[in-house]
């Protein structure tokens, strides 16, 4: 049986996170099979590093399950964090 594994290409990855979260900018970009994501979002403002990366990771899960993602790293920020932190990307 030949099945062939379909991986999302970033810029399904970054249509699929702005249509189901509300962010004001998301950049996803891959390295081979490694997807590295960073959102911001004023909904962000006072929440856990954890908690911002579960928001960004649930609607994604069942593309990591099926291995249409293989790995990711997530890096969330409020648009007052992301002034800060941007400088150092």
């Amino acid at each position: 049986m030949n099945c062939k594994l379909k991986i999302m290409t970033t810029n399904e990855i970054k249509n699929l996170l702005m249509s189901m979260l509300t962010l004001d900018e998301v950049y996803v970009s891959s390295n081979v099979n490694h997807i590295q994501i960073i959102a911001i979002s004023k909904q962000f403002t006072g929440m856990s590093r954890v908690k911002k990366q579960q928001i960004i990771y649930a609607p994604l899960i069942k593309y990591i399950a099926n291995n249409s993602i293989h790995s990711i790293s997530i890096k969330a920020y409020s648009p007052e964090e992301w002034q800060i932190y941007s400088k150092f990307i």
